[in-house]
């Protein structure tokens, strides 16, 4: 199981957001590439970043940023938020970003993303945020009808790398993941499943771990990573299976 901490940059800084929601933001760090360096220092095999502004927005503000992380450290990089062109994608593996993220565009356009498919092989992952099952985009803030289940089964055919989902309601609050939603999901497709969102307490990534023979295949950690309350070596040891 990949245990991936996660690093959230609005305005340059590294925050985190309550369910998704603007206004609702703390500020952990002033500097991102810091952060990136202590969880490569604490053992990290990838960083999942996230332009939050690029989300809300509709297209990359932080790429510098990521750039100066993906410079500063030796482990892969996962960048989301606010991808959703084919220029933009360009521009992210030409600053050496190993993997992509991609959420609205995906669900506006399948025709585009069987193209970043062809364009990025290998490294184009789809992001799956919801709240009470159904798909949202623009930065979790319109709600798409669509629901997880019958949208994923639809990328059967493609190379995805990943499917990322987030329950939005558990996003950030510290109340544990949607385990019946994730597991749910992962019985319903072959693609490799990555949880996101809730992840309080390293009896939550023991939960998640056991759903490893079902699909899920790594676990993001926001939250609880800067509060302290999960600490990021011992839920690696977990991962691994060493405790």
């Amino acid at each position: 199981m990949v245990i991936i901490p996660a690093i959230d940059i609005k305005d340059g800084k590294c925050i985190r957001l309550q369910q998704g929601r603007l206004g609702t933001e703390s500020i952990y760090s002033d500097d991102p590439v810091a952060v990136a360096r202590r969880w490569e220092s604490e053992g990290a095999e990838l960083i999942h970043v996230v332009d939050l502004d690029g989300a809300f927005s509709g297209s990359p503000k932080n790429r510098n940023q990521i750039l100066k992380i993906v410079q500063s450290v030796k482990i892969p990089i996962q960048a989301a938020g606010g991808i959703r062109t084919f220029l933009d994608i360009e521009n992210y593996r030409r600053i050496g970003a190993s993997r992509l993220v991609l959420g609205t565009k995906a669900l506006q356009s399948f025709e585009f993303l069987k193209s970043a498919c062809d364009l990025f092989p290998g490294g184009i992952s789809v992001g799956l945020d919801a709240r009470e099952g159904k798909i949202l985009v623009q930065g979790w803030t319109q709600p798409t009808g669509e629901g997880v289940i019958e949208f994923a089964k639809k990328l059967g055919g493609l190379r995805i790398l990943s499917i990322i989902f987030t329950d939005v309601q558990q996003d950030g609050m510290l109340q544990g993941p949607n385990l019946d939603a994730i597991r749910e999901l992962a019985h319903s497709v072959e693609i490799p499943v990555i949880a996101s969102g809730g992840v309080s307490s390293l009896e939550d990534i023991r939960s998640l771990c056991e759903l490893e023979s079902s699909g899920v295949a790594g676990i993001i950690i926001g939250k609880a990573l800067y509060t302290g309350t999960v600490n990021l070596r011992e839920a690696l040891m977990i991962g691994r299976g060493a405790v």
